[in-house]
């Protein structure tokens, strides 16, 4: 089987998004730094509240999924369709913006640490005006194996082949076939798994540093903060160089245009400037907009 190669490496950068909140950004920094389908991956972590607290209050979004997986914290999320959740160590939130949705997610915490991620992946341009859909999947919903030789896989979206079993994650259905895994090694330990050539695939270290058999830039070594692009094959590897932790992500990528501006991601600029006059209209997620706004 062909092996997957570090590619590149996308620096994390720190930023600031929300009402303030310190983030370090890889993927989508600009759009060179994309990764067909996956438009962006944030990490929230800290220790200090008053680098989270402000959080991220009512906004819109169309045209991608956000993706919100949290390993410590309590994040609240409301939403213009009714719907509410909170987000808590381990959870993942799925979410479908589709032709519009306005939604609100706040920090329920003073003190202690937050780390989580926000990842972003586009919609192909046949779903991009679809019904909005949300679904909050707590901790004990995700299964957990433990690798062969030390450490655990969490599989988050997709099938995964762990020691021999299958294992399907919590998300499935969606059309770029998306497969996310958090895996913990430690130092010394490997892991290796299949992804379908032609996926795009990407990993982000968020403890440690790891390497990726077979080289590439950096000789095949990411550390923490830092994601890696793999070059397109069979298979990817990586060995631990210390206790790490890392997220996996692959998808089938959808070869579309890509117009982004802010919040909004569609497939030309007349659909960026339709999504701005629904917004100011207040029409973008329908007439319940309103009723957020009432209730918020």
């Amino acid at each position: 089987m062909t092996q997957r190669r570090l590619a590149r490496i996308v620096p994390g950068m720190p930023t600031s998004d929300g009402a303030g909140v310190r983030i370090r950004r890889s993927l989508g920094q600009g759009p060179g730094a994309r990764l067909d389908p996956f438009l962006m991956l944030d990490e929230l972590g800290s220790d200090d509240a008053a680098d989270y607290m402000a959080g991220f209050p009512t906004h819109p979004h169309r045209g991608f999924e956000t993706v919100t997986y949290m390993l410590e914290g309590r994040m609240r999320h409301r939403d213009h369709m009714g719907n509410e959740g909170l987000l808590q160590d381990g959870g993942l939130q799925w979410m479908s913006a589709g032709r519009g949705i306005m939604h609100s997610e706040m920090p329920e915490q003073t003190s202690g640490r937050m780390q989580g991620f926000q990842l972003w992946i586009n919609l192909p341009a046949a779903e991009k005006m679809k019904d909005p859909s949300y679904e909050d999947i707590q901790a004990d919903r995700i299964p957990e194996r433990t690798l062969p030789g030390g450490g655990l896989a969490r599989i988050l979206a997709g099938d995964a082949h762990i020691g021999g079993e299958a294992v399907t994650g919590p998300v499935s259905g969606i059309s770029t076939q998306p497969l996310f895994l958090d895996l913990r090694l430690p130092a010394g330990g490997r892991f290796e798994h299949r992804i379908p050539p032609g996926h795009s695939g990407f990993f982000y270290v968020y403890r440690g540093a790891v390497g990726v058999p077979g080289g590439g830039v950096n000789d095949g070594l990411v550390e923490h903060g830092n994601a890696g692009v793999l070059s397109d094959g069979e298979v990817v590897a990586f060995e631990a160089a210390s206790d790490v932790g890392l997220l996996l992500l692959a998808a089938r990528p959808l070869g579309e245009p890509v117009v982004q501006y802010g919040p909004f991601v569609m497939n030309s600029r007349e659909e960026i400037e339709q999504a701005l006059r629904d917004y100011q209209a207040g029409t973008l997620a329908g007439e319940a907009r309103q009723g957020l706004r009432a209730g918020a």
